[in-house]
């Protein structure tokens, strides 16, 4: 129309999205068998009194990952380790999985192979098996991953209480920079490649997700950074998640310290903003903390996650967003 000036769509980024999702779908009707749904690491549904926990994930080419810097086959079990990390923060023991594969035209018997064996090496490290789902054509690679597990009580995210300490669970930082290293290209030094090894296989912490069960009040899986999933258990339950940078940074591995000082970068970013971890992020009582957590904060009354270092809070902000 003449005189008229078009209107340019602002992105929604991906919580905004799912939040209109979730309004549009509604909540489920009273008869349903749905006990947690859109809003946490997995659905938990109630049948025949067993708690089902669901997740599905998708690892996209060109998104998620680039064939330059790994195989197909560790591709495929990255993406099966990271549907699974979620029933991992859910303190859930997978059942099984299921996978939407999709292949571009010029795929090979030789990567379908190495598809189907990476996938079933992330199972069997999680206990489980990979036990169907749907192969499509595409123009490139992609992995949607459905994961079933079950648990008396799964660990959500809205569970955090005031006085609780804040919990790290594996090691942050290392798939970042690993990530950096192959993107720098060049010459590679151990402390690189180790770093290289954290982000090209990722590991479901399985067995630690089900030990916090009855110990942690809450938990979420590090995949977007620290310092996102942070935001999300402190909106969530409500309160405010305070992380001690000294605290921090004394559970940060010396390989991440030497190889983040090669490439320039500064440690405690990585270990706050990057992603890929697949570590855990919860909160609990001192007295129930497990031996394999380490403190790294507290849950204090307030709003949002921050960070304490140098006498003064700074709010977190940023992470990873997948419609960015």
């Amino acid at each position: 129309m003449t005189g008229a000036r078009s209107k340019r769509a602002t992105p929604l980024g991906e919580f905004r999205a799912i939040d209109v999702l979730a309004k549009a779908l509604g909540a489920p009707g009273p008869n349903s068998s749905v006990e947690v749904g859109i809003g946490d690491d997995a659905a938990v549904l109630r049948v025949a009194g067993e708690r089902l926990v669901w997740s599905v994930d998708s690892s996209l080419e060109g998104r998620h990952f680039d064939l330059r810097w790994l195989s197909v086959g560790a591709a495929a079990a990255r993406a099966t380790s990271a549907a699974l990390s979620d029933l991992a923060a859910m303190g859930a023991r997978p059942l099984a999985a299921l996978c939407a594969l999709e292949v571009p035209p010029r795929v090979t018997r030789a990567q379908l192979r190495a598809i189907g064996n990476g996938q079933s090496k992330a199972c069997a490290r999680a206990g489980c098996a990979l036990v169907g789902g749907n192969v499509a054509r595409a123009k490139d690679f992609g992995f949607t991953t459905t994961v079933l597990g079950t648990s008396k009580r799964p660990l959500l995210r809205s569970g955090a209480q005031v006085g609780d300490e804040v919990w790290l669970v594996g090691e942050v930082g290392m798939a970042a920079l690993g990530l950096k290293v192959l993107q720098a290209g060049g010459t590679q030094s151990n402390a690189q490649r180790t770093c290289v090894r954290a982000w090209r296989e990722p590991r479901a912490l399985i067995d630690e997700g089900l030990a916090m069960a009855g110990r942690a009040r809450c938990a979420i899986d590090v995949s977007d950074g620290l310092a996102s999933e942070a935001r999300h258990l402190a909106t969530s339950s409500g309160v405010q998640i305070c992380v001690e940078a000294e605290q921090l940074l004394a559970t940060c591995p010396p390989t991440l310290r030497k190889a983040a000082r090669e490439l320039g970068c500064d440690a405690l970013d990585l270990m706050l903003y990057g992603g890929e971890d697949y570590a855990l992020l919860a909160t609990g009582p001192a007295r129930r903390r497990p031996p394999f957590a380490l403190v790294i904060g507290s849950v204090r009354a307030g709003k949002g996650a921050w960070l304490a270092g140098h006498g003064r809070l700074t709010r977190l902000a940023g992470g990873y967003d997948h419609l960015a």
